[in-house]
């Protein structure tokens, strides 16, 4: 069976709601790394705070030391020695004024500088640990995903990382000491009225942008949803650039891309609209708080109770305080919003591993080669079961086909023993390399011991050298030039103007079928595992080449043990068992020899093919037969 439908089973990616707690707990064993660094950013963010709180403390005595002496010269004394000692006196204030203020940056930089490094590696190790989560599961969920818009959600949530770590330390975090600070030197200095009303409005303030940020919320999550859909519609419609061309559907993919962009520009439009009305009714709130302070400073000044400074100085704390305060409103929405993105990369992080490794799981041992189906029943999903009680040995050093119409799950084998996805223990049977329940041992491992050439050959967009080198990572050049030898694609390359350094394309598009195939056989000769999967490995290659290929092919497959899946069963006449499948069932097997003598199904498969050969229009069936080979 080469395609199937998406599975009916629940999807191993988690749909209970997460709440911003959550989300930030996740992030916290990440910057927990660099604890000194975290501690000595914090020291600096409050020393910041208290030399900012000295600013407005120096300029009130500066004012009321300014005030002093122009009392004193409108007296008009003779003796103006109080009058420049004042003087002097202040002339100290304005250098204290001017250290106090480049205190205040100095804290301010050394602690970026100090927490740069732990926003960014916490955004490397979170970004990395996604990238490796990913490639762990299954097939299955990559199947139910679209890649355009997981790519946004990783993307996204990284950025989120770095503005949640910046709001927070750079923004949220020095206003909330600042307003701890100034509290307290009111309720000190002053009288608790300042204190209170000022306590008031930032209550009311944050209480009202928590609301209405969280009324936004769902605004800027559908913005998100419908960017990702517009994304992925793109990114897979240019992927399928050839097919689109070739049924003349431009407009009709320019139609659909464009029905997500009007459906977000809607989205957004709400929420700038709602964003005016939180903008409002802060600025209301802010101006209602300084009306009151101001005019009870004011009444303090004219009854004598306080000075001029003492007027700049409240005037100056209420603006250091309201002037981040307002902007704390868009911070906070920011915040909202790199939590929402973060929430979806930590959901992407905590899907279930479908094919997991048994606890303290061994390595794969491969020693004879033997490969057993012991009673095999897999279905991808509940209601279409594709294998029915599957059994057939392949002895070491022998050659075994699998063969039969399109549907028959011949590929679903191929995929098992890769572990794409797993057997159920109690119904699903078995499969063994040398009595080693595949189940049962490390993944990697045994990936690592079988490669494979399969019909439809995906490269990658980089040179002709790297996807063949990619089947051995440590090859050398020599090596990896063997190996297209081997593959009969080292003189094509050669004749190109770049030779190896030839970029294939996204998905290898600028190559041929055969080339691609001849690239991805020249891998897997590089590799050189123990176990190999010939899919249909020569099918898009003309007879010459496939001829040619097909001595090198019996070359590797000598003294291994070999399971094929061909199209042409011409191919397949030297194997020792040819296994016949119908319908998820073995229905017949034996040699060539014996199937022919048999007039069953082979027999009809192979009479037809042979008709076909004779009228020089030889075009069987596309997944009449799977090669596999395990040394």
């Amino acid at each position: 069976m080469r395609h199937h439908s998406a599975s009916s089973e629940p999807s191993p990616i988690s749909t209970q709601p997460r709440n911003d707690w959550q989300t930030i707990l996740s992030l916290l064993p990440y910057l927990a790394t660099y604890k000194g660094r975290v501690t000595l950013a914090l020291t600096c963010l409050i020393g910041a705070k208290v030399a900012n709180l000295g600013v407005p403390i120096v300029m009130k005595r500066i004012v009321d030391g300014l005030a002093s002496v122009r009392h004193l010269t409108a007296l008009g004394r003779a003796d103006h020695a109080p009058a420049i000692v004042l003087l002097g006196g202040i002339g100290l204030l304005v250098v204290a004024y001017a250290v106090v203020r480049l205190s205040t940056s100095l804290f301010t930089e050394l602690r970026e500088i100090l927490f740069s490094k732990v926003t960014e590696s916490a955004v490397r190790q979170l970004a990395l640990k996604v990238f490796r989560h990913l490639h762990a599961l299954s097939l299955r969920f990559h199947l139910d995903r679209q890649t355009g818009g997981m790519s946004r959600d990783i993307e996204r949530g990284t950025r989120g990382i770095t503005q949640l770590i910046s709001y927070s330390l750079y923004s949220i975090l020095p206003t909330l000491v600042e307003v701890g600070l100034v509290l307290g030197f009111f309720i000190v200095k002053y009288e608790a009225y300042y204190a209170i009303v000022t306590f008031v409005a930032l209550t009311v303030y944050i209480t009202y942008t928590v609301k209405m940020t969280e009324w936004r919320t769902h605004f800027r999550r559908t913005m998100n949803d419908l960017d990702s859909r517009a994304n992925s519609r793109a990114i897979d419609s240019l992927l399928n650039y050839e097919t689109v061309k070739y049924f003349g559907n431009e407009e009709w993919e320019a139609q659909r891309y464009d029905e997500n962009l009007r459906r977000y520009r809607t989205a957004a439009i709400k929420s700038q609209n709602s964003l005016s009305v939180l903008n409002f009714g802060q600025q209301a709130i802010i101006g209602t708080g300084l009306v009151f302070i101001l005019w009870r400073a004011t009444q303090g000044v004219m009854a004598g109770r306080l000075t001029l400074g003492d007027l700049v100085l409240i005037n100056t704390f209420m603006l250091q305080l309201y002037i981040p305060l307002n902007f704390l409103g868009v911070v906070y929405r920011e915040l909202k919003q790199s939590l929402t993105d973060m929430d979806r990369m930590f959901t992407l992080l905590g899907a279930t591993q479908e094919v997991p490794d048994a606890p303290d799981a061994p390595e794969l041992v491969v020693r004879g080669a033997q490969v057993r189906f012991e009673h095999v029943n897999f279905a991808y999903e509940p209601a279409r079961q594709i294998l029915h009680d599957v059994s057939f040995t392949i002895p070491g050093g022998t050659t075994t086909a699998v063969v039969g119409h399109s549907g028959s799950g011949k590929s679903t084998l191929a995929r098992l023993m890769f572990r794409f996805y797993d057997l159920g223990r109690t119904t699903g049977g078995a499969i063994t390399i040398d009595g080693q329940d595949i189940r049962d041992v490390q993944q990697d491992s045994l990936r690592a011991s079988i490669g494979i050439v399969p019909q439809d050959t995906v490269l990658f967009n980089d040179s002709i050298y790297y996807n063949i080198a990619y089947g051995r990572p440590t090859a050398t050049r020599d090596e990896v030039i063997a190996a297209a030898r081997a593959a009969h694609i080292h003189d094509f390359i050669e004749g190109l103007p770049k030779g190896y350094d030839t970029p294939v394309g996204e998905r290898g598009l600028k190559l041929s079928g055969g080339e691609k195939q001849r690239v991805a056989i020249a891998r897997t000769i590089l590799k050189n595992p123990p176990i190999l999967l010939f899919d249909e490995a020569t099918s898009a290659l003309d007879s010459r080449s496939e001829r040619a290929i097909q001595h090198e092919l019996d070359q590797i497959a000598r003294e291994r043990t070999t399971l094929i899946i061909a199209h042409r069963l011409s191919t397949v006449v030297h194997a020792q068992q040819i296994i016949v499948m119908d319908k998820g069932r073995i229905v017949e097997r034996g040699t060539h020899a014996e199937l022919v003598r048999a007039g069953g199904l082979f027999a009809q498969m192979w009479a037809l093919q042979q008709q076909r050969a004779a009228q020089g229009d030889e075009t069987p069936e596309a997944g009449a037969a799977e090669t596999a080979v395990v040394r």
